[in-house]
């Protein structure tokens, strides 16, 4: 699976370890993200990451 990378802060999400704050399991692809997720380090929405 691929890391995404936050464009505003360099949050990397990986998907092996997912968002354990967030309520995200391990294993879920940034693309089976809620579509109300935001970065956890800044707030930003999800299109605001890139897929690295």
């Amino acid at each position: 699976m691929d890391k995404w990378e936050c464009l505003v802060c360099g949050y990397v999400y990986d998907p092996a370890v997912g968002d354990p704050d967030g309520g995200i399991a391990p294993g879920t692809a940034f693309e089976d993200l809620p579509d109300d997720w935001v970065c956890p380090e800044c707030g930003a929405a999800k299109d605001m990451f890139e897929k690295m």
